[in-house]
């Protein structure tokens, strides 16, 4: 839906708030976002398909396949979002990510949507410097360099030094991971992200000044007042964005 906004010039936000009055949904399951994380929603929808597969509808357990695929379809699309927006390449460039979790108020970085970003701005090579009020250095390398549901086995099957990725430094506040930034990537929803001195932020940042909000956390509008680039998820896009394909 949000790529659907995007494209239309509609707002995805104004779209939930439609299908959120209805009482039987809620509105708070329909904010749009880079994708969707923790270790048990991909893990319960891959039982659902296994269990039609088992009984015989075929037709059903695809039907469930294609929400996965969807979800991964997101987070290549914030990929490629950026990558195009920033000249077709993100090479040898500083990209901030705040919030790596893959919810606030958690430390839980199971299936969070900021591995598959940090590894796609990681494989154009990106220069990453992540913050992330509760997300330990060793946690955020370890799941940099493991393979797929490797976090879902035993701690002592899993490597006890994970190998450092070089192109990422961990800091310790959101000042320091955009000083000199080209971009910023919001991938947590934290609540200390809404009250940033993003003037201080651009001022100290490369310019042209990106952010990329995967979590719809910031005004786009103030932001723009600022002088920063925006783009939102499923949010009308910035004018510098609109000729430019979501795919790069």
């Amino acid at each position: 839906m949000s790529a659907l906004c995007e494209a239309t010039g509609a707002d995805v936000s104004q779209v939930s708030y439609a299908v959120g009055i209805d009482t039987r949904i809620g509105p708070k399951f329909l904010n749009a976002s880079v994708g969707f994380g923790g270790s048990c929603f991909q893990k319960d929808i891959l039982n659902l398909v296994y269990i039609c597969e088992c009984n015989g509808l075929p037709e059903v357990a695809e039907y469930w396949k294609q929400v996965i695929k969807i979800n991964d379809y997101q987070k290549n699309r914030f990929v490629n979002r950026v990558v195009a927006s920033m000249f077709n390449t993100v090479a040898n460039k500083k990209v901030a990510i705040l919030g790596f979790a893959f919810k606030k108020d958690t430390g839980d970085t199971r299936e969070t949507p900021a591995i598959d970003v940090c590894k796609g701005l990681l494989g154009d090579k990106a220069r990453l410097s992540i913050y992330d009020p509760q997300v330990a250095e060793d946690q955020i390398q370890r799941d940099l360099t493991m393979k797929k549901f490797d976090w879902d086995h035993p701690l002592h099957l899993q490597p006890m030094s994970p190998t450092t990725v070089k192109q990422v430094s961990n800091v310790w506040d959101a000042y320091e991971a955009t000083k000199d930034a080209h971009a910023v990537c919001i991938l947590t929803e934290w609540d200390e992200f809404k009250t940033l001195d993003f003037q201080r932020i651009y001022d100290n940042m490369q310019k042209p000044a990106f952010i990329f909000d995967g979590r719809n956390i910031v005004n786009p509008a103030k932001l723009r007042e600022i002088g920063f680039i925006v783009y939102s998820i499923g949010k009308p896009l910035d004018a510098w964005l609109k000729d430019m394909p979501a795919v790069a």
